[in-house]
């Protein structure tokens, strides 16, 4: 099997933490040879960029995620911003709006999200983005933003075939996890035999949204070569073939050389 890079991993969470060792072997075992940690606040921020400097195999993405967006301010910017210097700092994320659970308000939520693709477009980096019943004001806030030139990932994609056209346009990788191998993720099955191979990477967003067969279990990234093998079912094609070319996207995207 050819080599596999998951894109949106967890790491830190305390779910993981007896086990990482355990966790990290299983993922060299399948295959998943590069691993991205992303943040969601200042503390998982900062502990995605020790993994990644800790471990020659991960990556780290710093940012605030929508259900933390009342504690970004200047301060927290700027430190932001300073870890993000780091050498294996790739992207700046979990960042978006999630209408779902409001932990935020809105129009907190909304400029922190501004923000932080500003703080992004400053340093150079892709974006990781969440959205959860906020396709609308996403889209807006990105618009007005531009296309961003240095791209980034519409993560856990759950939108429609016509909705990931629009986040093409804005010049945004689709991000595809466990969800495309749920019976009854009809969406998502759709996006992934429709998305344009060169615009697609693999990502587990474990230790969430185990894929078939260990939904509901605690996910973990030894798990992405399931997502792939559904995608590939999908699209009909080889799968050696569609993990190659998911596996050069997010090097290109996220500038991985190693």
């Amino acid at each position: 099997m050819s080599e596999l890079i998951d894109t949106h991993v967890h790491l830190d969470d305390p779910r993981l933490q007896g086990e990482l060792v355990q966790v990290l072997d299983f993922a060299r075992k399948m295959k998943v040879t590069r691993m991205i940690n992303i943040g969601h606040d200042m503390e998982s921020s900062i502990a995605s960029r020790v993994l990644a400097e800790e471990h020659a195999y991960i990556w780290a993405a710093v940012g605030i995620h929508p259900h933390s967006a009342s504690d970004l301010d200047k301060d927290s910017l700027s430190q932001l911003a300073k870890l993000a210097s780091g050498t294996k700092v790739v992207a700046v994320g979990e960042i978006g709006l999630d209408y779902h659970y409001d932990y935020s308000p809105r129009p907190v939520q909304r400029q922190a999200f501004a923000a932080q693709l500003d703080l992004a477009a400053d340093l150079g980096l892709p974006v990781v983005i969440h959205q959860r019943e906020a396709v609308a004001d996403t889209l807006s806030i990105l618009a007005a933003a531009g296309p961003l030139i240095h791209g980034g990932v519409m993560h856990c994609f759950s939108g429609s075939v016509e909705t990931m056209k629009q986040c093409l346009d804005l010049n945004l990788h689709i991000g595809l996890g466990g969800t495309v191998t749920f019976a009854n993720a009809r969406r998502a099955k759709e996006v992934a035999a429709a998305v344009p191979l060169e615009m697609l990477v693999l990502e587990t967003d474990c230790p969430y949204l185990a894929p078939h067969p260990h939904r509901g279990k605690t996910n973990q990234p030894g798990y992405l070569p399931l997502i792939a093998a559904e995608i590939s079912r999908l699209r009909a094609m080889d799968v050696e073939q569609l993990i190659a070319a998911c596996t050069d996207n997010a090097k290109t995207l996220f500038k991985i050389k190693e």
